[in-house]
């Protein structure tokens, strides 16, 4: 399964490819982190990345397709992947279809994340990261509780950190480009017949609900879920137990001995006729 997940900044894209990638088996790929791996590894791409960023342009649409490139190349994303904050325009929308045609990869669908913009900007305020594992939360919808409030590289509770852009007057800007940039993007998909429109309002669980099942992804929990199969099973193998145990206490038991042949009567002298005389 190959997607791209689409949407307006904080409407859940970083969250819902967190899920999917649990319960569909294939990784996010997600061009920020890319970005950051490759400049901390000191790759080529992520030295010329680096030049850029420091000079404070923006990274070629060439440099970041390398770096998608060079991740599709590798084993764990041979049943599919996630594409998590890219395309962002229309260009890189065309370079992406060239790119995966030449790799024979191309797109199962493309999943466009509808939510309101007064709602959004509530969601941007909650918004939180964890500064060791990356992963991130809502303070509103998705708070660390549970299982997921120990970060997987600290086990510690997650040291939680706002961007600084996730302030009101930078998210209004964020969406102005959206609308903008990224908003062509949807007619691009549908025209190609990929696109897959979902409402990413109400709980996360909910957003999940719709967003596999527009996707065919089953149920997370339905492995989870008893089945009839082994109650059944278990119940024929009570009887085969009772009755083995009922051949042990048979065969432990002493048998009952028969009075000896000459203490015995013969039928044939109870049945002969008394001889007269």
């Amino acid at each position: 399964m190959r997607i791209v997940l689409l949407g307006a900044p904080g409407s859940g894209k970083g969250t819902q490819s967190q899920r999917l990638v649990e319960r569909a088996g294939i990784p996010q790929i997600s061009t920020g982190d890319l970005l950051r791996a490759a400049v901390s590894q000191g790759t080529d791409l992520g030295r010329q990345a680096k030049e850029a960023m420091d000079s404070g342009r923006l990274v070629d649409d060439s440099l970041v397709l390398g770096m998608i490139r060079e991740r599709l190349g590798e084993p764990d994303t041979r049943k599919g992947f996630i594409l998590d904050g890219f395309p962002r325009n229309l260009a890189q929308a065309h370079a992406l279809d060239h790119l995966l045609e030449a790799l024979r990869q191309p797109l199962d669908a493309v999943v466009q994340l509808e939510v309101d913009y007064g709602e959004l900007v509530k969601r941007i305020a909650g918004r939180r990261t964890c500064a060791d594992c990356g992963r991130v939360f809502n303070l509103l919808t998705s708070p660390p509780t549970g299982a997921a409030a120990q970060c997987p590289v600290t086990h510690a509770p997650h040291r939680l950190l706002q961007r600084p852009d996730d302030n009101e007057t930078t998210v209004a800007e964020r969406l102005r480009v959206y609308d903008e940039k990224t908003r062509p993007l949807i007619d691009f998909y549908r025209a190609r017949g990929l696109l897959k429109v979902i409402d990413a309002e109400g709980s996360v669980d909910g957003v999940t609900r719709r967003l596999m099942q527009v996707l065919g992804v089953p149920a997370a929990r339905a492995a989870a879920r008893p089945k009839r199969a082994p109650r059944k099973a278990a119940a024929k193998k009570r009887p085969a137990r009772a009755k083995a145990a009922a051949k042990r206490t048979r065969a432990a038991a002493p048998r009952k001995r028969r009075a000896p042949a000459k203490a015995r009567r013969p039928a044939t002298a109870r049945r002969r006729p008394a001889r007269r005389r």
